[in-house]
């Protein structure tokens, strides 16, 4: 159950994140959001399977910066 819970905690950060983009909030903000979800990953021993997810975040955040995406990010 505990780990229910820590997984629809991780959910609800990826998608704030999401929201925040998708209502043109500052994108600091968004990836505030990505890297909580991903310290309660961490926490909870779930980091491998988020870091792929909030990767692919961090890359469109880079791409909207119209930068490159940060070292280790997935090619599009």
């Amino acid at each position: 159950m505990a780990d229910d819970n820590v997984r629809m905690r991780i959910q609800k950060l990826l998608v704030r994140g999401d929201n925040r983009l998708k209502q043109g909030a500052d994108a600091a903000k968004a990836r505030q959001s990505y890297e909580q979800a991903l310290e309660v990953a961490r926490e909870a021993g779930l980091e491998d399977s988020v870091r792929p997810l909030v990767e692919l975040r961090f890359a469109e955040l880079a791409r909207l910066r119209g930068g490159s995406p940060p070292p280790g990010a997935p090619a599009h």
